[in-house]
């Protein structure tokens, strides 16, 4: 018998899957050249290196350090919890999170999968055993930064308030001009029509209609829709004048936007711009906005809740999906669809039903449960070919597709009777 030792194959070292994670929280061009160097920066240094994998560099623009829901960062986030990401690469602690509960967390939740986080600007990786300990101390550090810099700032826009300044700069028909409204007479002339169309009768979905059909776009370039109509409808600052102060930001992590009801002063500028509409007509308008809210209100009646409502995203337009009650029960259908018609967004209604059936099998549970969807699933992206992407909170997602009723099964007792009345007499 002949025995030989085979030689063993060496085996090449797995390189490390490495990416970097940039922001910055302003949309403002130098920001932006900030932020497109950063990018330039970590995919020169991540390819660099021998021992490493590159794998990208995940960007979130003009968005804030505070907020967990970056789309970027949750992405990156999605694909450590996928196993595509080994590493990561940012530049300081501020700029993957200003709150120290997040930070801490997703720095846990990705030390337990041996993901580490390599902060360049400390130079703290989150895998070394002093790494959490300096992280916990210079996380707060940034966090009450975050807190000075947002009490700076509310104090300079409450100071412009004090004094008749306007804060708005984006308002369809005037630019701030040294601190004043200035008119913009082509986009003024927009804004009397659609208090004109308004005041003649026509309703909000005719005038969005009209616009357009026109071709006019928002102050910001947009399509018209409900939104930005009633939005127009309702600025006082129209008439000259300015009521300042009606919302607020609950607090600098939150950055949620609230309603003053008495918590704060407002104020009451008047005459500091030149007027685009009579206060006559403006008080006409809001008269008749009034009578119509009111029409449609129910008093003593608890609005029911649903539970899709800002968790359906049309994949075609980027629009939230809406409730509609149609004669064959109710849908869910892409507000752009809803309000313009196929040509501005080919996407299609879902009916109630079918919903609750697809969100019942993606969460493995015999019927629907409301609660558990609310707790579990982040977003529902409606997609061509009645295809239905559920992104749920733990970072996984599911892909379903839904089959279109049946004419026959679409059709109800009631409208059933009605055809056979029709035939049959």
């Amino acid at each position: 018998m002949n025995i030989r030792k085979m030689p063993t194959i060496p085996t090449l070292p797995k390189k490390k899957k490495v990416a970097a994670y940039a922001r910055v929280s302003s949309g403002k061009d130098t920001m932006l050249h900030s932020l497109s160097a950063q990018i330039s920066y970590y995919s020169e240094y991540i390819q660099k290196q021998p021992e490493w994998l590159y794998c990208g560099v995940y960007v979130d623009e003009a968005v804030t350090g505070t907020k967990s829901e970056r789309p970027e960062f949750q992405r990156l986030l999605s694909d450590c919890r996928a196993g595509k990401i080994d590493m990561i690469v940012t530049k300081s602690i501020s700029r993957f999170a200003r709150n120290t509960v997040t930070l801490l967390e997703t720095v846990r939740e990705l030390k337990a999968r041996g993901i580490d986080v390599y902060f360049e600007e400390p130079n703290i990786h989150t895998m070394s055993a002093a790494g959490e300990m300096m992280l916990t101390l210079l996380a707060s550090v940034a966090q009450e930064e975050s807190r000075a810099v947002s009490e700076n700032m509310k104090w300079r826009v409450r100071n412009n308030f004090e004094n008749g300044l306007p804060w708005n700069g984006t308002v369809l028909g005037y630019r701030i001009v040294n601190g004043q409204y200035v008119v913009v007479p082509h986009e003024a002339e927009i804004v009397r029509n659609i208090f004109d169309m308004y005041q003649s009768g026509m309703g909000v979905n005719k005038i969005i209609q009209s616009l357009n059909d026109t071709g006019l776009r928002t102050r910001k370039g947009c399509a018209w829709g409900k939104c930005a109509v009633m939005s127009c409808l309702r600025n006082y600052a129209y008439t000259g004048n300015l009521l300042l102060q009606k919302t607020y930001r609950q607090d600098h992590i939150s950055k949620q936007f609230c309603f003053n009801r008495g918590e704060l002063p407002m104020y009451h500028a008047e005459g500091t711009h030149e007027p685009i509409i009579a206060m006559e007509q403006f008080e006409a308008v809001q008269r008749r906005l009034s009578r119509q809210a009111d029409k449609h209100a129910h008093p003593g009646v608890t609005p029911k809740r649903y539970p899709f409502p800002g968790k359906i995203v049309c994949a075609v337009c980027g629009k939230k999906y809406r409730r509609k009650v149609t004669a064959t029960g109710p849908v869910w259908i892409c507000s752009t669809y809803n309000n313009k018609g196929k040509q501005y967004c080919a996407s299609k209604q879902i009916s109630e039903d079918t919903l609750c059936r697809m969100t019942a099998a993606v969460l493995r549970m015999r019927t629907f449960d409301a609660g558990a969807f609310q707790d579990r699933v982040k977003s529902i992206d409606a997609e061509p070919g009645n295809t239905l992407r559920f992104r749920l909170f733990d970072g996984t997602e599911s892909v379903i597709r839904w089959q279109d009723k049946s004419r026959r099964d679409s059709w109800t007792p009631e409208m059933k009777e009605k055809a056979r009345e029709k035939y049959y007499g």
